[in-house]
């Protein structure tokens, strides 16, 4: 057991605590302004869950997930089942069907999802880079994508659609698609983007899009609002910030779930671009890490599976400071091992089991 522990990459382990000890700060001090810390009290649980999966996984064997292909469609198709549920069974929240609520606590699939297809497609890719050339191999595991996104998008989760489609494509550039192939794909693309818009996108979703394309047409108190809250909050926090606990925006309300999708703004406010360089510093240690451990692996499936860890920590923490800048829409994309939420922050340290599985391999 001592050997192994040996193995692990500290540093990795080390930063993603430390992240996930900002956002309990964080967290902690919105909670101030509503007198409210049942959020901070579920997600020091939540972490602790995560650690302890972490350390568990750990000692596991990361072939298991590239030699048992009924295993992984197994978990696959659970997760699906549990995307169904959720528009048969579940009500809207929000205008959303996203959650099952097991008491106090709420149960996202999408996270579990985003694990299954990372391994899912590392296999698939895995055993087939030599024939990337084929179209049909871009065809057949997009189909694998196209499933959950169709489910997703009907909830409708536009964030959690857009992350799961650039993790597919990430992956498809790291195994050698043809440029003749992607830009094809660029194409259908738009023209799925726009019947969607024709056809299928709610009107607050287009809101979020206008706003993002011509922020002058928003209306400010309406789908400009969030946005402009936070660039509010993280301009008023200058260099070293307004201090824990002190942020306006924070702490009065202003600055819409500042424990989740802004919670980059908050962060920004209080601690300033000092804590906000932190953050991000953090980030990138954790992707050297893990770029370090994909470059140094001895086989194609257990780099593309660290690198579809990359590609998804990218992902998702571009599209939440971009929301929170202005530069990007709002779709609700919490920041990784940061924002509030027991199955992304769980779910985000069992990724990094598996990461440090093959580290310790």
């Amino acid at each position: 057991m001592l050997n192994h522990l040996k193995k692990l990459d500290w540093i990795l382990i080390t930063a993603a605590i430390l992240l996930a000890g900002i956002g309990l700060v964080s967290i902690y001090s919105s909670s101030l302004g509503k007198g409210n810390f049942s959020n901070f009290q579920k997600q020091m649980f939540f972490l602790g869950v995560g650690l302890i999966l972490m350390f568990l996984i750990s000692f596991s064997d990361w072939r298991v997930w590239k030699e048992n292909s009924y295993l992984v469609l197994a978990f696959y198709f659970i997760v699906l089942l549990g995307l169904l549920g959720l528009l048969l069974f579940v009500p809207e929240i929000r205008g959303i069907r996203k959650w099952y609520k097991i008491g106090v606590f709420s149960l996202d699939p999408i996270e579990f999802l985003k694990i299954i297809l990372i391994i899912l497609l590392a296999k698939y890719f895995s055993v087939r880079h030599v024939e990337m050339y084929q179209i049909k191999h871009i065809l057949l595991s997009g189909f694998y994508i196209f499933l959950p996104v169709l489910l997703i998008f009907l909830q409708p989760d536009l964030g959690s659609v857009l992350i799961l489609i650039s993790l597919w494509i990430g992956i498809l550039l790291l195994s050698g698609i043809k440029t003749r192939h992607f830009l094809i794909l660029c194409f259908l693309f738009a023209l799925v983007f726009a019947l969607s818009w024709q056809f299928t996108l709610k009107d607050y979703q287009k809101e979020r899009i206008i706003t993002f394309v011509a922020p002058q047409l928003a209306d400010p108190l309406g789908a400009g609002w969030s946005q402009a809250q936070a660039k509010i909050a993280i301009g008023s926090g200058s260099i070293f910030g307004k201090g824990f606990s002190r942020g306006s925006q924070t702490q009065y309300g202003f600055l819409p779930e500042p424990h989740t999708d802004f919670i980059f703004a908050a962060i920004a406010e209080e601690f300033g671009f000092a804590g906000v360089l932190i953050v991000i510093g953090l980030f990138l240690i954790i992707l050297w890490r893990v770029i370090k451990i994909a470059i140094l692996s001895r086989s194609n499936f257990p780099r593309l599976l660290a690198s579809g860890f990359v590609i998804l920590l990218i992902t998702q923490t571009f599209i939440h400071i971009g929301m929170n800048l202005g530069i990007l829409p709002i779709v609700g994309v919490p920041l990784p091992l940061v924002s509030y939420g027991g199955s992304s922050l769980i779910l985000t340290f069992l990724n990094i089991g598996i990461i440090q599985s093959i580290k310790a391999s």
